[in-house]
């Protein structure tokens, strides 16, 4: 590597897509070269919906290779999605690849769960909203299933930490994705012996908590020796891609809202402290790890899935469109016409979600969306009703109020869901920067290395590099109007 290039290696994994980016420090800015792209599928076997843990593996391996031919790099950070794990034996080797969060065999974990410790007593202990696809009820669905792979497993590695593991040897859990399991004490910062123990789980497997940003090793000898590099560093940094993309958040108020948009959606704002009660129970709000041992404080809404799938089953039906062709049919589509809730039980699914958003709204007595238009821009309104809608919720647990809404990720390509943002929510929304988590990831990786002070300085040094985008509220009394009848239709 050329002396005056101190670069960084983010692997960035997303639900569809991973890439392997190069991020170095220049002219006071962060610059970001993309040098490996692949695709991510789930696999099923058996019944059964899988990640393909050992392909991402091979790409992990793919990204490296490509990074040393541009210029090389002195670490490495890897984020993903939370939730899902792997399980590690006592010989080291993994078990079976992860299981996919979208897999059913959590399907009515939640209940079981409740059987064993009643549901307030796990939220006020973790603070966590409750999602079928949480490791809690992933493990929980091992112990009634197949409790002969928890007797074999010696680690329970969440994904970021299970590549850390492959490329370094060293079993550790980063504090962002241990949070994302419903198995963490919010308040204490470890593992809950009293969930662990009502349902059986064995605490053994659960490796020791590291904070965000420390370096678990170096790459192995095999591995250099395999892929022709030295042994670079390899940092846990905010494993969790929310958490990663939440130190991108481009502002120095020490108080902000922000969206991180993808195929899901994260409405939260950065706490010091976790917030729960009965306000906070009753609104299922989210208490996540952050960087610095900070407490994001979150809902978790379905975001372009929507869109996404139902982009897919358009093409299924042979009409492919790319996503600008939507955005164009959705605006020429009368508003305000139908809404869904976006986090009905029946959208999360793979499937005809389009089909799914005509029945919503046929058992609801609305007008039924029958052109493409229609249903893009029922989804695109309904996104961003939900939001006000988290915005509330959020607001009335802080009791804080936010001017100003932080639009980050993917989904602020969309220019209508930014404008529908901010009418729905009458803020000013900020959009930027579209590479968020990777920028997190980056910039984690450079605090940790000594190149950026702190998280305050990471993101003023993220705001100089990116160009933001900024959308005021407009028809503020039709969305007002446009609320209230949404809110007959949330479960």
């Amino acid at each position: 590597m050329s002396e005056n290039k101190k670069q960084v290696l983010a692997f960035d994994f997303g639900g569809g897509s991973g890439r392997a980016i190069l991020g170095r420090l220049e002219d006071g800015k962060i610059r970001m070269e993309e040098v490996h792209r692949f695709s991510n599928d789930p696999v099923m076997l058996n019944g059964t919906m899988y990640w393909d843990t050992l392909r991402h593996l091979f790409e992990i391996k793919q990204g490296i290779v490509k990074a040393k031919q541009k210029g090389g790099f002195e670490s490495i950070g890897i984020d993903t999605w939370g939730v899902d794990f792997g399980l590690i034996d006592e010989h080291g080797d993994l078990l079976e690849s992860a299981v996919h969060y979208r897999d059913d065999r959590t399907v009515g974990m939640q209940e079981e769960v409740f059987k064993a410790i009643p549901r307030e007593e796990v939220y006020n202990l973790t603070g966590l909203q409750f999602e079928n696809f949480n490791t809690i009820f992933q493990l929980y669905a091992l112990v009634q299933k197949r409790p002969w792979i928890l007797e074999k497993a010696d680690k329970l590695l969440l994904l970021p930490d299970l590549f850390n593991y492959f490329l370094t040897g060293e079993k550790r859990a980063e504090y962002t994705m241990a949070a994302t399991t419903q198995l963490l004490d919010a308040g204490k910062k470890e593992w809950s012996d009293r969930i662990l123990e009502a349902l059986r789980i064995p605490k053994r497997i659960f490796p020791e908590i590291i904070p965000s940003g420390t370096v678990v090793g170096n790459l192995k000898p095999d591995v250099c020796e395999e892929l022709g590099v030295e042994p670079a560093k390899v940092i846990a940094i905010t494993g969790h891609d929310t958490q990663s993309a939440v130190v991108s958040v481009p502002t120095q108020e020490k108080e902000f809202i922000f969206i991180s948009c993808g195929t899901w959606s994260l409405f939260g704002t950065e706490l010091s402290g976790p917030v729960i009660g009965e306000k906070s129970m009753a609104c299922d709000v989210s208490n996540e790890g952050g960087y610095g041992n900070t407490t994001t404080l979150l809902k978790n809404i379905i975001g372009l899935w929507l869109a996404q799938e139902s982009r897919r089953q358009w093409i299924r039906e042979g009409r492919e469109y790319s996503f600008g062709e939507l955005e164009e049919m959705a605006l020429g589509a009368e508003p305000f016409q139908s809404f869904i809730d976006p986090d009905a039980p029946e959208f999360v699914p793979a499937g005809n979600i389009p089909e799914r958003i005509r029945e919503f709204c046929r058992r609801t007595g609305q007008k039924v969306p029958e052109t493409v238009g229609e249903i893009m821009c029922c989804i695109n309104q309904s996104l961003a009703l939900k939001y006000r809608y988290a915005l509330e919720q959020i607001e009335s647990c802080t009791g804080r109020h936010y001017p100003v809404i932080h639009m980050i990720g993917g989904g602020i390509q969309s220019k209508l869901l930014c404008r529908m943002a901010a009418g729905a929510n009458g803020r000013k929304v900020i959009a930027g920067p579209v590479e968020a988590t990777a920028l997190g990831n980056i910039a984690v990786q450079m605090m940790a290395m000594g190149e950026i002070k702190d998280v305050k300085e990471a993101r003023r040094i993220i705001a100089e590099s990116e160009t933001t985008y900024e959308y005021l509220p407009q028809d503020v009394e039709k969305w007002d109007a446009a609320y209230e009848k949404f809110k007959t239709y949330i479960h």
